[in-house]
């Protein structure tokens, strides 16, 4: 108890400004400091780095006294298979009129172990099928007329322009893209990034190939049962599967570009690829905590707050460096909800709702933490009104734009442009729609289970000198040893930003109605 009592003192003694705005910045920073520090060691799910930063975490929870939420104690241990690729053992060849020729794993194309590969030889004609989509919403199907029995589909990540950003990325996930080309019988996939929205270069991607990759435990979250092959083609190397088509990669990354429409073609080629992978169990853990509300009634249900505390661990050196910190991908999330927790705690704010405070693992293995969690929550289901969640939110900029992902959805998006609108800051929705980010983070778990969610970074107007700068760190620092301690970032920006999270979170803790799907949002079907 006098190590609490110290630790209030500690934060009632920053100085007034802080008090006024909640945050300064600065001990957002001094957290990440402690996450992303070369002794975590990247954080890798299972590891021994995330146990640490997890400890540390934990610690903080209990000084602050929030309740534990995991099932045991502030834990929720997990359950994880880990699949590594033994390249040595496997092999990827094209095959035009009997004639073979090998591809070079790394430099040509990569397995991805994300999918249960079957450990025998794949040897089918290929057929290439746009962006690989079916959305019935929009009378979109890319399979239409086409025999894929026993066939590889070929596709170039992306979305056709008029179908809208949310819905889009909901039918790039495993599940949604699987489930047709199963029920058409295909056996397999070759995915072509889009040239127009790769995150990281491809030497750095295909230098950590080999590095595990991990799914839940269980037959309930297979999402790709039946795929027999998964392969990631470099774009620089694509024109070999149109070789003798009746169409080249270039033009179709010209068009995909623009999210034009895409012709769809059997391919002059047939592949053969056998993948050797070994597996071993892994156990990691979620973490969760509560700051009880206060009103009698509404004290049971619960606004959850989330981000992933986990990174892609020790990896391909890069200038000499192997250490992956993670620290704005996502010490930087996973900090903010330790401040959010703190002024919550030592503030005279009366919150109505409960807050579950949830730092998930494993979402860079495919937000495998989260999907658990959504699965087999350690509150009533029904009992969480929303998600507000927080990845790599990118305070590297002043704070004059909010991106909002899944803005239009639900009424979230309205309370937090009046949140946004009293700061000054301006609210726009995702303006890179081929990237995919409303699919790419924790919230879309909650999402699929019908609770209204939404995430944020800082923004940039388009063609601004700023968005200049995002695209710089995500093509040198994301998923880099880069994203370390010694990297510029404006504090200021991070302290507004938190404001807004915090507005956000007591609008839905202390408004009677709980938050709402708009009725023509797409995911309002999945509402409880």
């Amino acid at each position: 108890m006098r190590t609490f009592s110290l630790f209030l003192v500690m934060v009632l003694a920053l100085p007034s400004f802080a008090q006024e705005s909640h945050f300064d910045g600065q001990s957002w920073w001094n957290h990440i400091k402690v996450l992303a520090d070369d002794k975590m060691e990247g954080r890798d799910t299972g590891s021994e780095g995330l146990r640490q930063a997890q400890a540390y975490v934990v610690d903080h929870l209990r000084q602050l006294g929030l309740q534990p939420a995991g099932s045991q104690g502030f834990y929720q241990p997990v359950k994880f298979v880990s699949r590594q690729i033994v390249e040595q053992q496997s092999h990827v060849t094209l095959l035009k009129n009997g004639v073979a020729e090998p591809l070079t794993l790394g430099d040509d194309t990569y397995f991805n172990t994300r999918v249960e590969l079957s450990p025998k030889e794949v040897k089918a004609p290929l057929v290439f099928v746009g962006y690989g989509l079916k959305i019935p919403e929009k009378n979109y199907d890319d399979f239409a007329g086409l025999d894929l029995k026993g066939k590889v589909v070929v596709l170039i990540t992306g979305s056709p322009a008029d179908v809208p950003a949310a819905l889009a990325s909901h039918y790039q996930t495993t599940a949604e893209r699987w489930k047709p080309l199963k029920a058409a019988g295909a056996v397999g996939i070759i995915s072509i990034p889009n040239p127009a929205a790769m995150d990281v270069p491809w030497s750095r991607s295909a230098a950590n190939r080999t590095h595990p990759s991990m799914t839940l435990a269980g037959a309930e979250f297979n999402e790709s049962a039946g795929q027999k092959l998964a392969l990631t083609f470099n774009p620089a190397k694509a024109e070999r599967l149109f070789a003798g088509s009746s169409h080249s990669f270039e033009e179709i990354a010209g068009l995909a570009k623009d999210r034009k429409p895409l012709p769809h073609f059997t391919l002059a080629l047939s592949i053969a690829a056998q993948a050797k992978v070994e597996t071993k169990p892994v156990v990691s853990a979620n973490l969760a905590a509560v700051l009880v509300g206060s009103d009698p009634v509404l004290k049971n249900e619960y606004v959850v707050v989330s981000a992933h505390l986990d990174h892609v661990g020790v990896g391909a050196p890069v200038n000499g460096d192997s250490i992956y910190n993670g620290a704005i991908d996502n010490a930087s999330g996973s900090s903010l909800l330790l401040d959010l927790a703190t002024s919550f705690r030592v503030s005279q704010d009366k919150l109505r709702r409960s807050v579950l405070f949830l730092w998930v693992t494993a979402e860079e293995k495919g937000l495998l933490g989260s999907r658990y969690f959504a699965a087999h929550p350690t509150v009533p289901p029904k009992a969480m009104v929303a998600d507000v969640n927080t990845d790599m939110f990118l305070p590297l900029v002043p704070l004059k734009v909010l991106t909002v992902y899944g803005l239009a959805e639900s009424d979230l998006g309205d309370r937090v442009q009046a949140v946004a609108d009293k700061l000054g800051v301006r609210v726009q929705p995702d303006p890179e729609p081929l990237r995919n980010v409303f699919i790419r983070s924790d919230q879309y778990n909650f999402i699929r289970r019908g609770i209204p969610a939404l995430a944020m970074k800082v923004g940039a107007v388009p063609g601004s000198p700023e968005q200049e700068v995002f695209k710089a760190w995500l093509t040198n620092r994301y998923h880099a040893p880069s994203d370390d301690l010694d990297q510029p970032v404006d504090l200021s920006a991070a302290a507004k930003f938190e404001e807004i999270c915090r507005g956000l979170v007591v609008d839905v803790a202390n408004t009677e109605q709980r938050p709402q799907w708009k009725p023509d949002s797409f995911f309002r079907r999945y509402a409880q």
